[in-house]
């Protein structure tokens, strides 16, 4: 029996380390690496060569779908799944299109953690069912509707920030959770302000929330 190589980044140790025990739990399964931010990652994954690497997608630094994307600069074939808090609503398709072959809700049990990474270790893609038909309509129409977007025009981080003010965090909250400095998640609001032509910071709230409400509804 062939064994899988994991590496295992997330910057949470309690959930790193609940992450850690349920794949090793399985007999084939071994966690080869870990690391707290993308940079470690990037290092970890040079000198480990896993056969998949574990990303939350928020992450101190460089975020996890950058750090996806860096990834397959660097070893192109070697697989990524995402392992998120964010609703899988708003982060799926992105995560797919930066390389992930797959995306789990940190929510969700251990068992769904190691059949999605038996699935994509297969060769598979794994998200929810109702992510999968978003997917496939999407491919259906040559990815118009995800063109209509006015955020795709936002970078992942950018992405973040808007998504956690739709959510009613203020600015403190958002840097605390993305681990940035305040004037950092100001710069990354105005720059959205400006991609989005908003006007004022209650516009891009009110923007903000109606896109978070409408995505958890489709």
């Amino acid at each position: 029996m062939a064994m899988i190589r994991i590496v295992v980044v997330d910057d949470h140790p309690l959930m790193r380390k609940g992450l850690v025990l349920s794949l090793e739990a399985e007999s084939d399964i071994t966690v080869c690496g870990q690391a707290s931010n993308a940079e470690d990652a990037l290092g970890v994954v040079e000198s480990q060569n896993p056969d998949l690497v574990i990303v939350d997608i928020s992450l101190p630094g460089m975020s996890g779908l950058e750090l996806i994307k860096q990834v397959h600069a660097i070893r192109p074939a070697m697989k990524t799944l995402v392992v998120s808090r964010h609703d899988e609503a708003l982060y799926a398709e992105r995560a797919i299109r930066a390389g992930a072959k797959g995306y789990v809700m940190k929510l969700e049990a251990p068992d769904v953690m190691v059949k999605a990474v038996r699935r994509v270790m297969n060769g598979g893609i794994y998200v929810s069912d109702e992510i999968n038909e978003r997917l496939l309509l999407g491919m259906a129409s040559g990815h118009e509707m995800l063109a209509q977007s006015p955020l795709e025009v936002l970078s992942d981080r950018e992405l973040e920030v808007f998504e956690l003010t739709g959510r009613g965090c203020g600015t403190r909250d958002i840097a605390e959770r993305l681990h940035l400095s305040v004037k950092t998640v100001e710069s990354y609001r105005a720059r959205i302000k400006t991609k989005l032509n908003l006007n004022s910071a209650a516009e891009l709230m009110q923007h903000a929330v109606q896109w978070v409400e409408g995505e958890k509804a489709n």
